[in-house]
Order: structure tokens, then C-alpha cells, then sequence
């Protein structure tokens, strides 16, 4: 995707729990300055892994403490 398409997408963008999780996530792990200079790009496979794996435990948190308040 060409820099100006990627620009023209972020406009758009509407912001999800999911995505203020990720930069949350990458604060508390000390990536938030590399995400933020290089992009989402520059992080390493492994990097992005525990992101998303943090993001998982998180939902799966969400969803029971959803469950025992029914």
C-alpha cells in the first residue's frame, strides 16, 4: 500500500477497544516509542505475538467478567 493510500485509510479509521488495547499494551511493554516513530511495521514478529496474545487474555477477561454480571 503506497504511503498516501495508508494516510487516506487512517482517516477513517474508526477506533476500537481492540485498537486502544494495542497501544496500551506496547506502552506497558516499552514499544510504544518504536510504534510511534517507525510504525506498526517495525516491530518484531515476536513483539507483535505478545501484543496480540495480551490482547486475547484481555478479551477473554472482559468476556467473563461480562458472564458473571448476568
Amino acid at each position: 500500500m503506497s504511503k498516501k493510500n495508508r494516510d487516506k485509510n487512517k482517516k477513517f479509521k474508526i477506533e476500537t477497544i481492540e485498537d486502544k488495547w494495542k497501544y496500551e499494551i506496547a506502552s506497558e511493554l516499552g514499544l510504544l516509542d518504536k510504534v510511534i516513530k517507525d510504525g506498526w511495521g517495525a516491530l518484531t514478529a515476536k513483539e507483535t505475538g505478545r501484543i496480540g496474545g495480551l490482547i486475547t487474555v484481555r478479551k477473554k477477561k472482559m468476556k467473563k467478567e461480562k458472564n458473571q454480571k448476568q
